[in-house]
């Protein structure tokens, strides 16, 4: 559980940093890593709504933020 949602947030920065220097140059580092391959995009693209979920999921079920308070 702990490794899932720690790779999960991993993806989410990887692909948060990818889509920072998209913004700044307009150069797409996940097309270039796909090699312009646009199935292959759309999964890797795929994965970041599955990452996305599931640490949703991790913050609804655990509530990691309750003793913050």
């Amino acid at each position: 559980m702990k490794i899932t949602t720690l790779a999960c947030c991993i993806l989410l920065i990887g692909y948060g940093l990818g889509a920072c220097i998209f913004a700044l140059t307009g150069f797409n580092v996940l097309l270039f890593l796909c090699a312009g391959n646009a199935i292959v995009y759309r999964a890797l693209l795929s994965l970041a709504g599955v990452a996305a979920l599931w640490l949703v999921f991790w913050l609804i079920a655990f509530r990691p933020t309750k003793f913050l308070s």
